[in-house]
């Protein structure tokens, strides 16, 4: 297939399932070079993506057009020679750079009519590819192949490289050691309130855990610092809170020193996943079927209420009783009591 390059997605979860299309499209062709372009801040996952040779970042900002920045952009891509461009995103700005250097096989989505930028255009059957990573991976595809879910839960899961010596440099940055179990904790989740369980369920676990041996460490962005801060208060300081303090790639590292994971519906879910960590993931406005952690460590929690999943950033009914009642015990009870099991 030659060179690749793709067109990666905003999101970190969404960035994370993308590395199946790229085991894919490397399953399809060793030989392949794969370039991602994509936002500065996906540069750490892309390092760490071994089937990824040159991450390539994308100077526009989401849902910007800027048509003057990608020409450029694209000028200096067409040098590349790129034999087939893959774009994930569905918009038709995100097909233009592609279009602009003429790489000669433009794959993807019709998404917003992008007739004429894409050469290669596949019409998204939904019922047929309920989940995300499918739609990615029928991507790497040829147009009327179908996907094996089978190869994408044993072979296309992502999976991310860890190098030992970055974990030790990143424990001692923060003076943190491995001599008790870790349990991980994410709180936060970019997407909005209603897909974040309470803070005051995070501190049970928390406390509980604690008391059976365990250290908990907080992970989250720095807009989740109010969140790992008030947990961390309710659970009497008892938490080693990391949010904000470390690069993407430190959380990475850090996190994967952790037996368990307790998360949301969120990027650091799917980068636990593909840490082969245990998730414990909950899902409250969210669909579990759509964007479920791509490992077979995982518990998944969602009280699948008549209400749910609403999809909404706020609980349109102003209860968050998908959430809400979820009760921290349910959680507690999957985790072991024995710090050696």
């Amino acid at each position: 297939m030659g060179q690749v390059l793709i067109i990666g997605p905003s999101w970190i979860g969404d960035m994370m399932m993308a590395q199946s299309l790229f085991k894919a499209v490397k399953a399809r062709s060793a030989d392949t070079q794969i370039s991602v372009l994509a936002p500065q801040w996906s540069a750490p996952l892309l390092h760490r993506m071994p089937e990824v040779s040159n991450p390539m970042e994308m100077p526009v900002g989401h849902g910007a057009l800027q048509l003057g920045v990608r020409r450029k952009l694209a000028k200096t891509i067409r040098h590349h020679r790129f034999d087939q461009a893959i774009v994930l995103p569905g918009s038709f700005k995100s097909a233009l750079i592609p279009w602009f250097a003429g790489i000669p096989k433009r794959t993807g989505f019709i998404g917003e009519q992008r007739w004429g930028l894409l050469n290669d255009i596949r019409k998204l059957d939904k019922p047929a590819m309920p989940q995300n990573v499918q739609r990615y991976v029928a991507l790497a595809m040829n147009k009327n192949e179908g996907i094996n879910n089978t190869v994408i839960e044993n072979i296309y899961k992502p999976k991310l490289a860890i190098d030992d010596q970055a974990v030790e440099r990143a424990l001692t940055r923060f003076g943190l050691h491995r001599d008790k179990p870790v349990l991980a904790l994410c709180p936060g989740a970019e997407f909005g309130p209603a897909k974040r369980w309470p803070a005051r369920h995070f501190a049970q676990v928390a406390k509980s855990r604690k008391s059976r041996g365990w250290q908990v460490w907080l992970f989250g962005s720095g807009k989740d610092r109010a969140i790992t801060a008030s947990l961390n208060a309710m659970s009497g300081d008892s938490c080693i809170d990391l949010a904000g303090r470390t690069s993407l790639g430190e959380a990475a590292d850090l996190m994967s020193c952790a037996r368990f994971v307790v998360t949301n519906d969120s990027g650091l879910m799917h980068i636990a996943a593909a840490l082969d960590c245990h998730v414990i993931a909950i899902y409250g406005s969210s669909s579990d079927q759509f964007t479920p952690p791509l490992t077979k460590r995982c518990d998944r929690l969602n009280l699948h209420l008549s209400c749910s999943p609403c999809f909404k950033r706020e609980c349109p009914l102003g209860h968050l009783n998908c959430l809400n009642q979820l009760l921290p015990q349910q959680i507690i009870r999957l985790i072991p009591d024995c710090p050696g099991l």
